[in-house]
């Protein structure tokens, strides 16, 4: 089965970060993701670009209206993803205890709900 973890975690934290702190983190994401590639569980993950890039879109009457921004002004951020398979939500739940953010940010894993089209 196919779930989502979204990373939720703080973009000024990573703004105020000493550069030998940001690299040791991005070691342990790669480090990761070479581990979800040999099990077989790695499906993707990307990093997001920072809020200040975000638009929201809304569509009203048949009419777009777009806001810069993220959709909510919040403490912690979707700051990217992972797309895992997992045999079902407590193994993905123990993959998503791997990933680094999750020691200060928070891990929503999600199931994909897959349709047939």
């Amino acid at each position: 089965m196919k779930y989502l973890c979204l990373i939720y975690e703080s973009q000024s934290r990573y703004l105020t970060m000493a550069k030998a702190d940001a690299e040791k983190v991005t070691g342990e994401y790669f480090a990761l993701n070479d581990d979800l590639q040999r099990s077989g569980q790695f499906l993707d993950a990307n990093a997001l670009a920072f809020t200040n890039a975000a638009a929201t879109v809304r569509l009203r009457n048949g009419k777009p209206s777009v806001t810069d921004g993220p959709y909510a002004e919040t403490k912690e951020q979707l700051g990217g993803y992972y797309l895992l398979e997992a045999k079902d939500l407590n193994d993905a739940i123990a993959v998503a205890a791997r990933i680094p953010s999750a020691r200060w940010g928070a891990i929503e894993v999600r199931p994909i709900w897959e349709t047939n089209s």
